[in-house]
């Protein structure tokens, strides 16, 4: 597929990858200040309309939180396994697994390791080792160097939205066929959550994302899921959920009652529903972003999910500028959103058997 990428096409794409990780980001930080308010508290703090723009979380405006850290080691598990494929080795979970268990030394050391000499760029950036109320599940999964997989998954009963928040990249692989999409999201959600909705929620984002990512329509891509979900055991959750995220679109006008009426997105089902929901009742980004945070319930991770649909579809000249320029790790994501869209569209420039860049080969080591 490499060889077939042309300027325009390779524009088009990069301008996806960095739409959908910054409008993730920007969704992550319009509601981690009110993560864990009800809607009542948020009106009564911010005015009748809530949250409008950036609220001090963390110390901070517009501050990430493990949702977008996890998203942006999914990233970096994907660009080291296309280039470790190099050395005959193939096994995508494999090296997402290993990305989160560096993202998971983040949230228990003071900071990098500089004695780790294959541990790669993004874990050295210092500004990432900071605790930003990581789910449990996620913590608990990550706490040892076995790799859940779905004969053998960890924390067999979750199926919280720690699974949903960081998949989507998967869809970003957009040379992949979606069935290969949404099954390597299924086992890499294996890896920290054994239950199946918290699963198959993550497989159906993926796919979500893969066809906007290949220029398809909002609606359409959620048909799509679909049908790859109906042929799974124990869909149902996950299909009702998204079934009634389409059905909320013919009510009438959004709002926060309808946005609660999908469930308050703790669970990856309900996570997964309001995030489609507000992305397809979208004004533009503003609006949709502003829907997807402003309820009782999990706002980072909603708003996050709606960012990540709304960047990729749109691309990054629709994100507001004003939320850009005051995001928490914007130009770590720029950078790896990038690194990623180079990797998918010119990998033998970088690696291969013609030669390699010992740059890259330092950001991102094959070992």
């Amino acid at each position: 597929m490499t060889a077939v990428w042309g300027r325009a096409q390779q524009q088009d794409f990069r301008s996806r990858v960095r739409g959908c990780l910054l409008g993730g980001a920007i969704g992550d930080a319009l509601g981690a200040g009110v993560e864990f308010e009800s809607l009542e508290a948020i009106r009564t703090a911010h005015g009748a309309e809530g949250v409008t723009d950036y609220v001090p979380a963390y110390g901070r405006r517009g501050v990430i939180t493990d949702d977008t850290q996890m998203t942006m080691f999914t990233v970096e598990g994907l660009i080291r396994a296309q280039v470790r494929r190099d050395t005959g080795a193939w096994h995508p979970p494999t090296d997402v697994h290993r990305a989160y268990r560096r993202w998971s030394a983040t949230q228990t050391e003071w900071g990098p390791d500089e004695r780790r000499k294959d541990s790669g760029w993004l874990a050295r950036e210092e500004w990432l080792y900071a605790r930003r109320s990581p789910g449990g599940a996620c913590l608990s999964g990550l706490a040892d160097d076995t790799m859940g997989t779905l004969e053998a998954p960890k924390n067999p009963g979750s199926k919280g939205c720690g699974t949903v928040m960081r998949s989507a990249p998967f869809g970003l692989l957009v040379g992949w066929e979606p069935q290969l999409v949404f099954q390597l999201a299924v086992e890499c959600a294996a890896q920290t959550h054994g239950h199946p909705t918290g699963q198959l929620a993550a497989g159906a984002f993926a796919v979500i994302v893969h066809g906007l990512a290949r220029g398809e329509a909002l609606d359409g891509s959620v048909q799509h899921a679909l049908a790859l979900l109906g042929a799974r055991p124990g869909h149902q959750e996950t299909t009702d959920a998204l079934q009634s995220a389409l059905g909320a679109v013919r009510q009438g006008l959004p709002s926060p009652q309808r946005v609660e009426a999908l469930g308050e997105g703790w669970t990856a089902e309900e996570a997964l529903a309001i995030g489609v929901y507000c992305a397809l009742v979208a004004e533009d980004v503003r609006h949709g972003l502003l829907l997807a945070v402003n309820h009782s319930g999990d706002s980072d991770s909603t708003g996050s999910i709606c960012g990540n649909l709304l960047g990729v579809q749109h691309g990054e000249t629709a994100l507001p500028p004003a939320w850009i320029a005051e995001l928490e790790g914007r130009a770590t994501l720029l950078q790896l959103a990038d690194d990623f869209a180079m990797e998918m569209t010119q990998a033998p420039a970088l690696h291969g058997p013609a030669g390699a860049s010992p740059a890259w080969l330092d950001r991102y080591p094959a070992a």
